[in-house]
């Protein structure tokens, strides 16, 4: 969930108008891609428009669009499917044309999407958002649409894509915040040595959820199932982990070697909270050197739990945060960091 734009806005200019994707708005949007990025945005789809409009007519990407009269596209905000649950969305890849800044567009983009894009759209059950922190723009944004903060993700974006504009010293975090739009209340287990943070997270959640305890520990011959997406011009390893086992510790040695090898420096690990063993899991992970990031609304249809770690040296004095609470995250990753390192 990013945004090129910031500031205290003046008026909308009367010339631009709001909309969803038209295929003829493929080529504006690469150009604005390049205007503001250049060459290094990590999701090289935006410098094809064919694959623009394949997406967005396959329902992959749904692209809103801020067009003037003449079409020329000005802004742009973006749903999309990032997860392993096909109900929920991901909110972002925003960026606003330098000399339209601080005009009011990239809250016309917000409104139209959360207001009459998604309510028409009922298989949207759930939109979250990784608001980036090196300016506290977009936060502003998404907390008055009603999002909450659940988790901080430490040096996930390469410090190329800021190059152009000059707009971050190094690699930039991203803060994870959710939005439900169809609830679905489930029980989830909460690790002991997080339960307290987990309480105050799930505290301030839209959906209800029956938190338990994870007590349990690995069922008898349970095998992990991990799958690894890495994204190599981010130096960035997902590994999704839907079923873990005894063998999780092992499993994911080997998925680092491999990313280690593809160059990757950051390195994420999605758990499943509904496993009643969702505590052993994350022990196993913290042995490994992996900290905490946060609870994921709906990752795998039952929510989901970010574990990182991190191979470069971490700039937490860079990172911006919005709201006090997301400063106390921040503060309480900082502390699992030292403990676990």
């Amino acid at each position: 969930m990013e945004s090129h734009d910031s500031g205290s806005e003046r008026s909308i200019p009367e010339n631009v108008v709001v909309d969803s994707f038209r295929p003829e708005d493929a080529e504006g949007i690469v150009r604005l891609f390049r205007a503001v990025y250049g060459e290094h945005y990590p999701i090289r789809l935006f410098y094809d428009p064919g694959a623009v409009t394949a997406a967005n007519r396959e329902g992959r990407y749904y692209s809103i669009v801020a067009r003037t009269v003449s079409g020329d596209v000005v802004g742009v905000t973006h749903l999309y499917r990032s997860t392993p649950c096909d109900a929920i969305y991901e909110h972002g890849v925003g960026l606003v044309l330098k000399a339209y800044r601080k005009s009011g567009i990239t809250g016309r983009l917000h409104a139209y999407l959360y207001n009459d894009f998604v309510p028409r759209r009922p298989h949207i059950e759930e939109i979250f958002g990784e608001a980036v922190c090196n300016h506290p723009y977009m936060q502003k944004a998404v907390a008055a649409f009603g999002f909450s903060e659940t988790a901080i993700e430490v040096a996930l974006m390469p410090a190329e894509a800021y190059t152009r504009e000059k707009s971050a010293p190094g690699r930039v975090a991203t803060l994870s915040v959710f939005r439900s739009f169809r609830p679905r209340p489930h029980r989830v287990f909460l690790p002991a040595v997080y339960e307290d943070v987990l309480h105050r997270i799930y505290g301030r959640l839209d959906d209800s959820r029956d938190l338990a305890r994870s007590v349990d520990p690995f069922p008898p011959g349970r095998v992990s199932r991990a799958g690894m997406t890495v994204f190599d011009f981010a130096g960035v390893a997902r590994i999704a982990v839907p079923v873990s086992g005894a063998d999780l510790g092992n499993r994911l040695a080997l998925l680092e070697r491999e990313a280690g090898d593809k160059g990757c420096v950051v390195f994420q690990v999605w758990l499943n909270l509904t496993e009643p063993w969702a505590g052993a899991s994350v022990e196993a992970l913290r042995e490994a050197g992996y900290f905490f990031g946060g609870p994921l609304p709906r990752w795998f249809d039952g929510d989901g739990f970010l574990m990182q770690k991190i191979l470069c040296p971490p700039d937490f004095e860079s990172i911006v945060l919005e709201s006090d609470f997301s400063r106390e995250l921040l503060a309480f990753i900082r502390e699992d960091r030292e403990r676990v390192a």
